[in-house]
């Protein structure tokens, strides 16, 4: 399971503004944990940093962590937005993936986060 323990982040550069950060991975994979087949998808994130923004090669090791996982679509992509969210603690936070097609079908699925209120960051 990719572990968000390998996510790093550096001082958000401009905290008292909020500006929109947007990283896509155009070569996300996993696998279908029915047929163990490899599903392939465009990962991006997108968020508006409080204290912190994340790092890209570590965004990009815990990404291929997924490669031999077997998730379905749905699970992987909240599971991103909630180590994401952990994280960063962010202001707003997407994450949308979009899975290449299999059976005739592209799929889109989207997990928003967001701070609870009165959550301290």
């Amino acid at each position: 399971m990719p572990d968000p323990k390998t996510l790093e982040i550096f001082p958000n550069p401009a905290p008292r503004r909020d500006y929109v950060i947007e990283h896509t991975h155009h070569e996300f994979t996993s696998m279908c944990p029915i047929t163990g087949h490899p599903d392939f998808a465009s990962i991006t994130v997108r968020y508006v940093a409080d204290k912190a923004c994340v790092e890209l090669k570590s965004l990009k090791l815990y990404f291929h962590a997924y490669r031999n996982e077997g998730i379905f679509f749905e699970a992987v992509t909240n599971r991103i937005c909630d180590d994401l969210g952990a994280v960063l603690k962010p202001r707003r936070l997407a994450v949308i993936s979009e899975w290449k097609a299999r059976g005739g079908f592209t799929s889109r699925v989207t997990a928003e986060w967001a701070p609870k209120p009165g959550r301290r960051r």
